[in-house]
């Protein structure tokens, strides 16, 4: 009796404090296999840290901040487009195209100089942008976003969505009437819609090694383009390895646009989709600075005598941006036999410093970083000129 006291008693005391699970409720937490244990964002911030951190020092807070921000957007006016009223519409928003205002204001400091250098630096200004292209942004600060272009009767778009600094490796192309254009990595056509309206190009190939990628380029075009320009004999579109395109196009392009594969730092930090730092996709990430300097190259070679290339990412790691131009420089001699040339961006950069930060003191190139006040970038950049 005194045992059976006994047990009731403990169990009375404990029942309170134990709860029983039923055995087809013990389930062990599991990761699902469509969740990846470590995210592919935070494998790229944590490599962004550790090698940034070194490379941009007291710069690198205030650009991963930027970079974890909404992105700033410009609106490329597509001029093949008759959509009404257009530019007065974005205007009447708040948004000025940063092309033209940052030409006048170089002018207006230009003049105060020594009216020598200010006339050579002028007529170079003037000759090296095209008029034609017009990209509208929100003032700095203005984070409003733009409202989705509408269609004009014929059913083509007023304007392209794209990130305002991508325009500027377009800029720096200094396309003239008559060239022949190479955009050796066109997709998704951003950049191929911005050499377009220049109206200068005689004869555009675009090109990009990814199937899907060159679909995604040709309904671009399509929602912004004339049916008549479409034709093979004004735009070539290809799928192709553009490393090929060196041997079999030699010496045939006044200007070739290199925007190779990268990291897409600001993706890559923000987006788990299609994310190059996934672990499944270490080894294609380690020989992306091979890949680019194969790409570079290419592009070298499938320019003529006196063309001008540019290369550029949307990378801020010096590897794939100063090193890789650099070391194709460096093969292009050695291996090609062709001397090249590195042309002076830093007027360039100093004519869009009102709208765009760029980064300081780079041994080549210009880069724009992301900034809370203009929010664009990073955008890398290098031109150069093929001098025999």
């Amino acid at each position: 009796m005194a045992a059976y006291v006994c047990t009731r008693f403990c169990i009375n005391k404990s029942k309170d404090s134990i709860r029983f699970i039923q055995r087809r409720f013990r389930v062990k937490t599991k990761w699902a296999a469509t969740r990846p244990k470590f995210p592919a964002t935070e494998l790229a911030l944590h490599n962004f840290d550790t090698s940034y951190s070194i490379q941009l020092r007291d710069l690198w807070p205030s650009i991963r901040v930027a970079m974890l921000c909404e992105q700033k957007y410009g609106a490329l006016i597509n001029s093949f487009s008759s959509a009404p009223n257009v530019i007065n519409e974005l205007e009447a928003q708040g948004c000025k195209d940063f092309i033209s205002i940052d030409c006048t204001r170089n002018e207006v400091h230009l003049s105060s100089q020594d009216s020598t250098t200010s006339h050579r630096a002028s007529t170079e200004l003037q000759s090296s942008i095209s008029p034609d292209i017009k990209c509208l942004v929100f003032p700095k600060g203005d984070i409003s976003r733009f409202k989705p272009a509408g269609p004009d009767s014929s059913g083509i778009l007023g304007y392209y969505l794209l990130d305002a600094a991508s325009v500027l490796p377009v800029l720096a192309l200094d396309v003239q009437a008559g060239h022949t254009v190479l955009d050796l990595c066109a997709a998704p056509g951003g950049k191929t819609l911005a050499l377009l309206q220049t109206h200068s190009v005689n004869y555009l190939w675009a090109n990009d090694l990814s199937g899907s990628r060159t679909m995604r380029l040709r309904r671009t075009l399509q929602s912004y383009l004339p049916k008549e320009f479409l034709d093979e004999n004004k735009i070539h579109i290809t799928s192709t390895d553009g490393r090929q395109l060196g041997m079999t196009e030699e010496k045939s392009f006044d200007r070739v646009l290199v925007d190779v594969p990268c990291t897409t730092d600001r993706h890559s930090a923000m987006v788990e989709e299609n994310n190059i730092f996934k672990r499944s996709r270490t080894k294609e990430r380690q020989k992306l600075p091979l890949l680019q300097t194969q790409l570079l190259l290419a592009g070298i070679q499938a320019t003529r005598r006196g063309g001008k290339v540019v290369y550029s990412t949307c990378s801020l790691s010096q590897l794939q941006n100063e090193c890789v131009v650099q070391q194709a420089i460096s093969l292009a001699q050695q291996e090609l036999g062709i001397t090249v040339q590195v042309q002076d961006l830093r007027w360039f950069a100093q004519r869009f410093s009102d709208t765009f930060h760029f980064a300081p003191q780079l041994s080549v190139g210009e880069l724009v970083l992301p900034h809370l006040c203009a929010n664009f970038g990073p955008i890398y950049m290098c031109k150069l000129q093929r001098m025999n």
